[in-house]
């Protein structure tokens, strides 16, 4: 395989994890700005905040969706990217509890929050090689 080829691959592969994570974070961003009593409800159970205020719940729903946009523009990456795996991470963590029971309700659903924290780390760390349909990159290339 040429060098060119890998590239190439490694580029289609980090696209693909991008648009991946991007849509899961899409639907949570939605819920947040149709469903405000649902994020309330979840802020309860796994942020201890107990009072989150509909306004609140847009506010937040508001910034995700400006990150999560610039997020999967391919957009000042070294932010977007990095403050995607911080939510991710704070998600997975606050989570916690789930990983100890797995086989009560839907716990085992809680697992597929791993392997996409792990792919929010690879898009970061390999941030210079997610060049397809990437705003940083087509700026870079000046086009």
């Amino acid at each position: 395989m040429t060098e060119k080829n890998l590239d190439s691959r490694l580029a289609i592969a980090l696209l693909l994890i991008r648009v991946g994570v991007a849509s899961v974070f899409i639907m949570w961003t939605i819920d947040k700005l149709l469903n405000p009593e649902h994020t309330a409800r979840v802020f309860a159970a796994f942020y201890m905040i107990d009072s989150l205020s509909v306004t609140a719940s847009y506010i937040i729903g508001a910034i995700q969706m400006v990150v999560v946009l610039a997020f999967l523009a391919g957009a000042a990456k070294k932010y977007s990217y990095m403050a995607i795996f911080v939510m991710h991470l704070i998600s997975s963590l606050s989570t916690y509890e789930r990983y100890f029971d797995p086989w009560t309700g839907t716990n085992l659903l809680f697992f597929a929050a791993l392997p996409m924290l792990a792919g929010c780390w690879a898009l970061w760390s390999l941030r210079e090689h997610d060049s397809i349909l990437s705003f940083d990159s087509m700026r870079a290339k000046g086009g």
